[in-house]
């Protein structure tokens, strides 16, 4: 996906964990670990409640990648979150094919609460993929 303006950022919607990928992104901010200003968070209790017509939705209103940042197996609500998750990444996935999007527009990656520094780091490959003038 070429980008209208060089100079800016792809934006990306990051859904976020309340209890456990949250505080690690917020304290990416208090350790002043930089990353694109186009990154958005939204907080969800669980990733595994994330709903696949909620990514599409995202993408077809002009987010330019999805990254879920899961619970993994710190997870309150349930041990099978990731295996959930993972479902739901894949069927979005799979639905994103069909609709001619490239599906590495979503991704997913565990970020427990005090991976800011992990984070950061998929935030910034994320990006220097959807930057790329192919996608």
């Amino acid at each position: 996906m070429a980008l209208g303006n060089v100079t800016s950022s792809p934006k990306i919607l990051v859904f976020s964990t309340e209890k456990i990928s949250d505080p690690a992104i917020d304290m990416a901010g208090l350790l002043k670990l930089h990353y694109p200003p186009t990154v958005y968070t939204l907080p969800v209790p669980c990733s595994s409640a994330i709903k696949p017509r909620w990514i599409l939705h995202a993408l077809e209103q002009g987010f330019d990648g999805v990254f879920i940042a899961a619970d993994g197996t710190d997870c309150p609500y349930g041990e099978s979150c990731t295996e959930k998750t993972g479902a739901i990444v894949s069927m979005t996935q799979q639905m994103m094919k069909e609709k001619g999007m490239d599906p590495a527009r979503l991704k997913m990656a565990a970020i427990c609460s005090v991976c800011s520094e992990p984070f950061v780091r998929h935030v910034k490959s994320f990006t220097e993929y959807l930057s790329k003038p192919s996608n």
